[in-house]
């Protein structure tokens, strides 16, 4: 795997693929440039009901596979300046506001990297006071946003992050 696709969609996107006859190769070598037409000609509607997703998602997966070994920290310079303390999830605690960089846009949410092993989690209920439908209205892959941490499950490895600072 060289690209943004989450791992929960893996199965999605292969069986896009399938659907838009491509291989896993043509993406290595990045024979995808007609992918929009392809879609196009099926309907993205169509499509993502084919598929079992929502239309937000799939066009998440197909920008991801678009640009394999894409780093979006490297992209414009901008990299988040992280703290040192964090390194990892016990240097947490509830309440810190820490800067990051959104690695994933959801349905549900955004993860996103905070300076530790595991990426941490804005539920689309914490991107805005106002109610969020679409998180990538809100959010795109690479941006760097503030944080606060308002929840920490050391068992799960998970941190539940806020954009309503």
């Amino acid at each position: 795997d060289n690209t943004g696709v989450h791992t929960e969609s893996y199965d999605t996107c292969k069986k896009m693929l399938e659907i838009l006859e491509y291989s896993l190769d043509d993406i290595k070598n990045k024979n995808i440039s007609d992918i929009e037409k392809r879609v196009e000609k099926i309907g993205l509607k169509q499509l993502s009901e084919d598929l079992g997703v929502g239309e937000v998602t799939l066009k998440d997966i197909i920008l991801e596979i678009k640009k394999p070994g894409r780093d979006p920290r490297e992209e414009d310079g901008m990299k988040p300046i992280l703290r040192t303390d964090v390194l990892k999830i016990e240097d947490i605690k509830e309440g810190m506001i820490l800067k990051g960089t959104v690695r994933n846009v959801v349905d549900f949410g955004v993860f996103v990297d905070i300076g530790i092993k595991n990426d941490g989690l804005v539920h689309k209920s914490q991107m805005s006071n106002k109610f969020v439908k679409d998180p990538m209205e809100i959010c795109s892959v690479g941006d760097i946003i503030d944080v606060k941490v308002i929840g920490i499950d050391l068992d799960k490895q998970r941190v539940a992050l806020s954009m309503k600072l």
